[in-house]
């Protein structure tokens, strides 16, 4: 990492890990869990988490948290995304391409419609 060479560019940094740090506040109307265990590490989820974060900052939907799990023991359908939204049951998908995390959050997200092709699991609420 570069040093920080102004106070500036520190503030900068800060707001940043602040706008970060809101993305996981659990008070929201829902979460999206990415898979991060050294299987899903492997597979992109990397890509797939920032691809997610991103579609959601360009949409500017602020009303849900991000987080980042362990394995979900789902290790052959890696990466894998869990999306939980308020009074829905949670849908677990599977492959998730940085694309298809941004398919996932238009099509599931924003219209509210589970993107099937890619479902692994449909969980209970």
């Amino acid at each position: 990492m570069a040093k920080v060479k102004s106070l500036e560019e520190l503030m900068k940094i800060k707001e940043k890990s602040l706008k970060d740090l809101q993305m996981r506040d659990t008070e929201k109307k829902g979460k999206i869990v990415v898979a991060m265990g050294t299987c899903g590490i492997a597979a992109g989820a990397k890509d797939t988490l920032q691809a997610i974060v991103s579609e959601l900052a360009e949409n500017k939907i602020d009303d849900l948290s991000v987080v980042q799990s362990g394995c979900m023991g789902l290790c052959e359908v890696e990466p894998t995304v869990e999306v939980h939204m308020e009074g829905q049951s949670p849908i677990i998908y599977g492959h998730v391409t940085p694309e298809q995390a941004k398919r996932i959050v238009q099509q599931h997200i924003l219209g509210g419609k589970v993107v099937s092709d890619l479902m692994v699991r449909k969980g209970e609420i």
